[in-house]
């Protein structure tokens, strides 16, 4: 199979597109023919080897963790599935080596789930990862409640995209950041008030609407962001980071609660989004496409980041 394939950490150079031996199912696991990969900021953190002390990754190395795709073959004992259905993904697997930027991944079938069927293969890659970080956030973790009030950062990303709405659908007042050119888009994703971080402190911000504080933060922007972020949680209420880890002290100083959350696979979760998706609650993500092997180009734009929606890599 063609796929992109890292030797190496480092940037753009360590990148080529090449052919490697296509995998095949063990017992309990399905083989998706990638039709779209989405690019996510841990694909180039994976390939600069800055996350190799907390994941373990071989050589030759093939990035990605998002797909949508069909159901190419099935391994012994897998049942609910059948050749040709359209599923999606978010394939993480405890070593990190055979990735989605490629025409085939191997995946359990417990992480597997038939892909919303409103939406197509590029929009579907863009959600697994990003979804299932909002969803674990703000249901697992935050556990919040109709009633609540959510600050999200970066409304207008790619979790962000899917953290508003789904907090709006939980009962949630929401007040998001984003950039001056992002407030309608945030606003119709479900936002009830939305703050120029360019323009003004979004602490302050936030305060000048509920004095009191919200009950959960949630940290999709690290650094000053997050540091920051926990000035703005009202006492007793939740700060959940995606990016940095979390300052356990300063949190039992100002009585709160603090998790920093790593996203797992899930297909169950992904049933549900799949519905919310089909109904309409929640909204199509933007995607642009680019191909297969301009990953290394889509990597760096990636990287410099302040984008809307997600990048997605289709595979012919």
């Amino acid at each position: 199979m063609r796929a992109v394939i890292v030797e190496s950490f480092g940037g753009a150079e360590v990148m080529r597109w090449g052919e490697i031996e296509t995998p095949v199912p063990s017992p309990g696991e399905v083989l998706i023919r990638i039709r779209a990969a989405a690019v996510n900021p841990v694909d180039w953190k994976i390939r600069e080897g800055n996350l190799a002390r907390l994941f373990p990754c071989k050589f030759p190395l093939i990035p990605g963790w998002d797909a949508a795709g069909v159901i190419a073959a099935l391994g012994e004992g897998v049942t609910g599935f059948s050749i040709g259905d359209r599923v999606w993904s978010f394939c993480r697997k405890p070593d990190i080596q055979w990735g989605t930027y490629a025409e085939y991944v191997v995946m359990t079938a417990d992480a597997v789930a038939m892909m919303p069927a409103s939406l197509d293969f590029a929009q579907a890659s863009a959600i697994p990862l990003a979804g299932l970080t909002a969803w674990q956030s703000l249901f697992d973790v935050a556990d919040i409640r109709p009633g609540q009030v959510v600050l999200i950062h970066a409304g207008a990303g790619g979790v962000g995209s899917l953290a508003v709405p789904l907090a709006k659908w939980a009962g949630a007042t929401v007040v998001s950041t984003a950039r001056a050119e992002n407030h309608d888009y945030v606003r119709r994703l479900g936002a009830d008030h939305v703050i120029d971080y360019t323009t003004r402190d979004f602490v302050a911000a936030t305060r000048d609407l509920f004095p009191e504080g919200v009950d959960f933060a949630y940290g999709t922007v690290g650094g000053e962001v997050l540091a920051r972020s926990y000035q703005v949680v009202k006492p007793g209420g939740i700060l959940v980071s995606i990016t940095d880890k979390t300052d356990r002290d300063e949190a039992e100083r100002l009585g709160i609660r603090v998790k920093y959350l790593f996203v797992k696979p899930n297909g169950q979760q992904l049933r549900r989004l799949a519905a919310l998706l089909d109904d309409g609650t929640l909204l199509p993500p933007l995607v642009e496409e680019m191909r297969l092997d301009q990953a290394a180009e889509a990597l760096g734009r990636n990287r410099r980041g302040h984008g809307r929606g997600k990048i997605v890599l289709m595979v012919d």
